[in-house]
């Protein structure tokens, strides 16, 4: 049996000369994704992608092409020297010259899948960190047989890339290799929208995003997934796979019928659902992608990648009401979805201590089945044998509740979702993108009732028991609140409430025993440990009195008790020692 794996290993080195040097400020986009890098597991925040070697391509013109792709941009010639030091990206350095080494892998035969094989090399790839004060930001592995190059498998830094870039890199270096000339750059270099970014129109930019994600924040559902099975902010989830015809070809019938953009389409599928199951009014989502609206940023070799955050009522009659909503309100969160990132956490430190609040990132919808990167396999043609077509893959951590990926729309609806064991087993998650197939046939045959969604896809909403009420457009269990608010201030007796005057909040009662403790050391405790826990909203009143009632499970007794103090707490922040 002829091996199957590289038969020999090489590293050519690959000399660059003719950029320029330059170096000034960050982008936002970048300071928020060093952010990450510097701080989560390598294999998660490494981006991937993998491109076919057109036949007969031999293997000085696939390392000519990558030449001039490092030279023509600044991003792969960049490195982030404050980062090595202090973890503040405050500053890029693009060098005019230097070196970059290619990994070939040469084999006498690619197994039968050999897409998928050079996929899998790239997505190990991604596991080492990158130094980001020296690193070049390009992994790249040829893999060849008999010394012809077939696929280059590549792993990039997020601070120089992000998915549309590297489609824009392949596109680009297949030019190249067809013997075409590149245009002239006209899209914004890293210095560039950094330099456009510290405009006054740039600043007034970022200004408007913090007030539209202040408002959300305000105002939306803190976790989509506030219910009994949810806790702790991360979980080990395994990747699900849905291929589906039947999906395509229902979402191009809901576009010819609706007159719908296939993206949005899918976005407001996604989001009735989601909505449905978590039985909420509002979906608030994160969508990484489609932040590249201006001109300028289309075809930018950069990483534009922040968070465009979502929130779309769905208190509507219809899918088709639904639909109507989805499209401003997805480009609205594009609109707002450059800011800077060290001051959004800034406000959302503030806001959510204000509120009482854990901003809670449950949902992440990924659409990437427009870029150029997409992997081209045999598995993107014909249907698969049965439908839908549901595979499960290996586990990562991820602090999140539902992550989905839509790889592709046509002719297959291709996506890839990780969803919390604890909140949807197996059979659920699978349900899940199977009801999302159906919603889609449903809605390509005529507009469909929102109220109907259970009996349309099979879906059931989670149930809640009578001890759950919505504050402040959250769900909340004031029972758990008690629990967990007395468990922050040392075992002391609570007892939480909901009161309606002008709205419905919580009043928190708390026997304090004669302890020095003031509302202002209460809520900073409970905000200490509200993390996880997507059910305890803070309450807006804390009543502390000396001792507890009889009927510690009575408001009315509560109230006969003698009040020591009372307040919302939210005068200062302050440690739990401070209180």
């Amino acid at each position: 049996m002829r091996p199957t794996g590289p038969t020999g290993t090489r590293t050519v080195t690959v000399a660059y000369a003719g950029g320029a040097e330059r170096r000034g400020p960050v982008t936002m986009g970048q300071a928020n994704m060093i952010r990450c890098i510097l701080r989560d597991d390598p294999a998660h925040i490494n981006i991937h992608d993998v491109w076919p070697v057109p036949a007969g391509t031999g293997l000085d013109p696939v390392l000519d092409a990558l030449r001039a792709l490092v030279v023509r941009h600044e991003a792969l010639r960049t490195t982030f020297p404050a980062a090595a030091h202090d973890g503040a990206p405050g500053e890029q350095v693009v060098a005019a010259d230097g070196e970059f080494t290619v990994t070939v892998l040469d084999h006498e035969e690619l197994p039968p899948e050999p897409a998928h094989y050079a996929e899998s090399l790239a997505k190990a790839a991604r596991a080492g960190r990158y130094a980001l004060d020296r690193d070049f930001p390009l992994r790249i592995s040829l893999v060849a047989v008999h010394g012809t190059p077939v696929f280059v498998a590549l792993v990039s830094s997020h601070a120089v890339a992000d998915g549309s870039a590297l489609g824009v890199l392949r596109e680009e270096w297949l030019t190249l290799l067809a013997g075409g000339t590149l245009p002239p750059l006209t899209a914004f270099t890293p210095l560039d929208l950094a330099a456009e970014e510290a405009t006054p129109a740039g600043l007034r930019k970022s200004e408007a995003s913090l007030r539209y994600w202040e408002e959300i924040l305000r105002t939306g559902p803190q976790a989509m997934f506030a219910e009994p099975r949810a806790t702790g902010t991360e979980a080990r989830m395994a990747q699900l796979t849905l291929r589906s015809a039947r999906g395509a070809r229902a979402l191009a019938r809901v576009v010819e019928r609706t007159g719908g953009l296939p993206s949005t389409v899918l976005l407001t599928a996604w989001c009735a659902l989601i909505a449905h199951r978590a039985g909420q009014r509002t979906c608030v989502v994160a969508a990484p992608t489609s932040n590249r609206f201006l001109p300028r940023l289309a075809r930018s070799v950069n990483t534009v990648s922040q968070d465009a955050l979502l929130s779309l009522d769905v208190d509507v009659p219809s899918f088709d009401a639904l639909l109507s909503k989805a499209w401003g309100a997805a480009l609205n969160a594009y609109r707002h979805s450059r800011f800077d990132s060290v001051r959004l956490w800034d406000m959302i430190g503030r806001v959510t201590f204000e509120r009482g609040s854990h901003f809670a990132r449950d949902v992440v919808f990924n659409d990437v089945s427009t870029l150029l990167s997409t992997l081209p396999s045999a598995e993107d043609g014909a249907g698969p044998d049965q439908e839908p077509e549901l595979a499960w893959g290996p586990e990562q951590v991820l602090p999140t509740r539902v992550l989905a990926f839509a790889h592709q729309t046509d002719p297959v609806l291709r996506i890839a979702m990780w969803a919390d064991p604890t909140l949807f087993g197996r059979d659920e998650a699978e349900g899940f993108l199977t009801g999302l197939v159906r919603l889609l046939e449903a809605a390509g045959a005529g507009d469909v009732p929102l109220a109907s969604l259970t009996g349309v896809t099979g879906v059931r909403p989670v149930e809640r028991d009578a001890d759950w009420v919505r504050v402040d457009g959250s769900w909340v269990s004031p029972p758990v609140v008690a629990e967990a608010l007395g468990a922050a201030l040392g075992g002391l007796p609570v007892h939480v409430t909901t009161e309606d005057r002008e709205e419905t909040h919580l009043t928190a009662y708390i026997a304090s025993g004669g302890a020095p403790l003031t509302p202002a050391g209460a809520h900073a405790a409970l905000m200490d440990v509200l993390p996880g826990r997507p059910g305890v909203l803070a309450p807006r009143r804390y009543v502390i009195v000396q001792d507890p009632p009889a009927q510690t499970g009575r408001s009315s007794a509560w109230l006969r008790q003698q009040i020591l103090m009372e307040g919302n707490g939210r005068e200062r922040r302050m440690s739990h020692d401070d209180g």
